[in-house]
């Protein structure tokens, strides 16, 4: 059976309560040592003023008189190391000890001791000499002293263990509030792995509360930040997750189309060499066809691959070039390629020097130019426009065809994604263009950005010069 541990705040209203007992035991002791002390001193010289007038009354009577009442008072005759008291009704039962401060007596200085007397309790005893071989010895009783001390003592003990007890169950109060954000934090904690965390990207709770010191403050700002920092990566996991699957969904289907019509080609060859041999060409032909659309396919997904994995392998090869010249060689091949989109293109007659891979970029002016072409009916105008600046350079690729509605702009340039399905399809598209042109550019430091609306579709590509 594992034993439960105690609560923080209760572990450190206790080490309070150990360290508060500690310091009032000091605290008492030295109170009451202090006070013992004080009234000792009162009390030695209390007895200094009564030996006074009790030696002025034994030189000039030869007797004491106004002893204090339960005082012992007793005249020593002290020769040879012997000492024979003069008034013995005087003496107490037990006088050894007044007798050995009589001794003890050289005539200057006082004795005191303190002494317990049998019978009678603790007494202080004072000595001092009165004349040449002949001593006083005065003995006070201390009970009023002890009595005192130990009320107080009483007082100190009851007086402390109230307090102990206020300062731990207040102390208790005041930790348990001051700690309660950390009590709310391990409550989220535990919240937290409860919840099921797969397809959710937002943790249902936080560490809030009022005002706390600066410490816990600071301890639940960082966690809560720590909360924001596991929603940010929970929803990055969550949407690659969902492209992820999105993505493979829509790879099969690609591939599965093109497969499958050479599968059927292939038969159908199979069928033509046995018994009409002069269709054999046009199956290799739709086969070649079909192989040649499967290839460039997964060449589209294999360089979206490794642009993915661009920390690892890079696939651009950057080399000084004019962008420009570029431009007009993307616009010279379409013009040749489709004749039945008029393109337009505006550049500087100054080269547009910079550091780009060519067969990438052009890659790029080529899918924009081609989706253009494809997503417009024929005889819409197309344009290309290259600027540059003191820091970047621009590249503007435009149309006047229908536009693209408002709420596929959020995801054209998502993997697979088409505008239209049906139109495209049959045009040959697998929805890889516009995220290959998107990958390319960002590969290469830069930002793709689009406008549409009807009449007039633009896509501004900015790269760092």
């Amino acid at each position: 059976m594992t034993r439960r541990r105690l609560r923080l705040g209760t572990r450190l209203a206790l080490g309070l309560g150990a360290l508060a007992l500690a310091v009032f035991a000091v605290v008492g002791t030295v109170m009451a040592r202090s006070m013992q002390e004080y009234l000792e001193h009162r009390l030695d010289a209390q007895m200094e003023t009564t030996q006074i007038s009790l030696k002025k009354d034994y030189a000039k009577d030869g007797t004491l008189k106004g002893a204090a009442y339960g005082w012992y008072s007793v005249v020593y005759d002290v020769r040879d190391g012997t000492a024979t008291p003069r008034n013995r009704d005087d003496l107490p039962a037990d006088h050894a000890e007044l007798t050995e401060v009589a001794l003890q007596v050289d005539g200057r200085t006082p004795v005191y001791r303190t002494e317990y007397l049998h019978g009678d309790g603790t007494y202080r005893l004072r000595g001092c000499g009165v004349s040449k071989g002949v001593v006083l010895v005065s003995a006070a009783p201390m009970n009023d002293i002890t009595t005192t001390v130990r009320q107080l003592v009483i007082v100190e003990v009851a007086t402390f263990l109230l307090a102990l007890v206020a300062l731990v169950v207040i102390g208790r109060a005041v930790l348990r509030r001051g700690l309660q954000p950390l009590s709310d934090m391990a409550r989220t904690a535990h919240d937290i792995t409860s919840h099921d965390l797969t397809d959710s990207a937002r943790l249902p709770v936080r560490a809030e509360g009022g005002a706390v010191g600066a410490e816990v403050e600071e301890l639940r700002t960082a966690f809560n930040t720590m909360l924001d920092h596991i929603d940010t990566s929970l929803a990055a996991r969550t949407a690659a997750e969902q492209r992820l699957r999105r993505f493979i969904a829509d790879a099969s289907h690609e591939l599965r189309t093109p497969l499958t019509s050479i599968r059927g080609y292939a038969d159908l060859f199979r069928y033509a060499a046995a018994n009409a041999p002069e269709e054999r060409e046009a199956h290799l032909e739709k086969l070649r066809s079909e192989a040649a659309r499967m290839t460039v396919l997964l060449d589209d997904l294999l360089l979206l691959a490794r642009l993915d994995s661009a920390e690892v392998e890079t696939p651009l090869r950057l080399a000084d070039g004019d962008l420009a010249a570029l431009a007009r060689e993307a616009a010279d091949a379409f013009r040749a390629a489709r004749p039945t989109h008029p393109l337009t293109l505006t550049a500087p007659d100054e080269p547009v020097r910079m550091a780009f891979d060519p067969l990438r970029l052009r890659q790029v002016v080529d899918n924009l130019l081609t989706n253009a072409a494809v997503h417009t009916p024929a005889g819409t105008s197309i344009s290309v426009e290259v600027s540059a600046r003191d820091a970047s350079a621009v590249l503007r690729v435009g149309d006047t065809g229908p536009g693209i509605p408002a709420a596929d702009r959020s995801r054209i340039f998502d993997r697979f994604y088409r505008v239209d399905d049906s139109r495209t399809r049959d045009r040959g598209g697998s929805g890889l263009g516009l995220a290959v042109v998107h990958s390319l550019v960002a590969a290469h430091g830069g930002t793709v950005e689009l406008t549409s609306r009807p009449g007039s579709t633009v896509f501004t590509v900015t790269l760092p010069r």
